[in-house]
């Protein structure tokens, strides 16, 4: 495997989807983050990406509204315990549905809501050439306060036409 390579983050695009009208249905305090990177011109192959972004500043993001921080957590789990290994690949179907049955929990999704998924969740996991998802950790992978969401979903994009890997993490408060 190449040497972990830089990624620079671009942005981290946010929806909340107490933003928008439920109207007598709960939005659930859920949110979807995505953190994007640009990927060098000389991308080496996935699970060197997946490396780097472990190893990446912007990882080290608790979730719980303290930000990034220079701490060893990674949202509900102690950074030690996440590996390029603990990944699975996953195809864009399953991908979307996770997600789309994650927003839907609680009723119907609003028609704008809906939209602003499609743009920033669904179609950049359909683009993508390859994607992966956290697999399942052991209990004592849990940091010192993990348990916080009742919902933990995290994708990680690579399209290598677009030169971009995106984090995206699906959860409530």
């Amino acid at each position: 495997m190449h040497p972990a390579p830089a990624l620079h983050h671009l942005d981290t695009p946010f929806v909340n989807f107490r933003d928008f009208d439920f109207g007598g249905a709960s939005h659930g305090y859920r949110w979807i983050s995505t953190k994007r990177f640009g990927l060098p011109p000389d991308a080496p192959d996935d699970r060197a990406l997946l490396a780097a972004l472990i190893a990446h500043p912007q990882f080290r993001d608790t979730y719980d509204g303290a930000g990034v921080q220079d701490w060893p957590r990674h949202g509900q789990w102690w950074l030690e315990r996440i590996t390029p290994g603990t990944y699975q690949t996953i195809d864009a179907s399953t991908a979307t549905g996770r997600i789309r049955a994650w927003a839907g929990r609680h009723g119907d999704v609003p028609q704008e809501l809906e939209a602003r998924l499609e743009e920033h969740v669904y179609a950049p996991i359909r683009s993508a050439t390859s994607r992966y998802v956290l697999g399942e950790l052991p209990e004592d992978a849990l940091h010192d306060y993990g348990p916080i969401h009742i919902d933990f979903h995290e994708l990680v994009l690579v399209d290598r036409p677009a030169a971009t890997l995106s984090l995206l993490v699906a959860a409530d408060d």
